[in-house]
């Protein structure tokens, strides 16, 4: 039984045929580009994507272009996949809407592991119709929808996730480490900062409602309402 169909982009066909072998072995459906300007052709073209790995990287279009792009017109979940360890690139793809950023070399079961779980965390078997409703938010996880006084809000899946932990625990003060492990579903290598980076881009969305997710000077955030 398929479980979705994943778009890789690298221009490196080694690479791609690497990715698209684990990937099909869990039982994915893959299609493959080799470029940016084609990965765009096949995105547009097949409306059952549900999530692209995407290297930054790459001949006519680099990944960043393909990113945006696709931005532009979906939330579809995206993998970025870099040879360069940089921490400018690194928070220039989350603010981008990237929801996971891996560098080369990586372990193909890792990379399989990632994609399983931002599935997971954008709702492919998900948890019903959970709703709720704290200090005015109103959040819907089957739905994937967020409300304030009526008003949709427009969060990327990871921000999405990251209010949907924050509401679940209200009143709590979250570590963290205690927030990477829950939200990003996996043990994470990266710079905790990150975080720091999606809770300013979700507090900013949120517009008055943002001052509820309040700072825990040198430990992390609670969401107070």
């Amino acid at each position: 039984m398929e479980k979705g169909k994943i778009l890789v982009v690298d221009d490196e066909s080694r690479m791609r045929k690497l990715v698209k072998d684990f990937l099909q072995r869990e039982g994915f459906e893959v299609l493959e580009a080799g470029d940016g300007s084609e990965a765009l052709d096949l995105f547009f073209a097949d409306k059952d994507i549900a999530l692209i790995i995407l290297d930054v990287m790459m001949p006519k279009m680099d990944g960043w272009q393909v990113c945006r792009e696709i931005r532009g017109y979906s939330k579809v979940p995206i993998i970025m996949l870099t040879a360069r360890a940089d921490e400018k690139d690194e928070l220039q793809g989350f603010e981008l809407g990237v929801d996971e950023y891996i560098s080369k070399p990586f372990s193909p079961r890792i990379l399989v592991a990632r994609v399983e779980a931002v599935l997971r965390r954008t709702g492919k078997g998900g948890d019903g119709s959970e709703i709720l409703d704290v200090g005015g938010i109103h959040l819907d996880k089957a739905a994937h929808l967020v409300e304030i006084d009526g008003k949709t809000v427009d969060l990327s899946y990871k921000e999405f996730e990251l209010l949907a932990y924050f509401m679940e625990n209200r009143g709590i003060a979250l570590s963290r480490e205690k927030i990477l492990n829950n939200v990003w579903n996996y043990d994470y290598f990266g710079d905790a900062r990150t975080i720091d980076t999606h809770v300013k881009k979700l507090r900013s969305k949120l517009g008055d409602k943002g001052e509820l997710i309040r700072t825990i000077w040198g430990m992390g955030y609670k969401l107070e309402a």
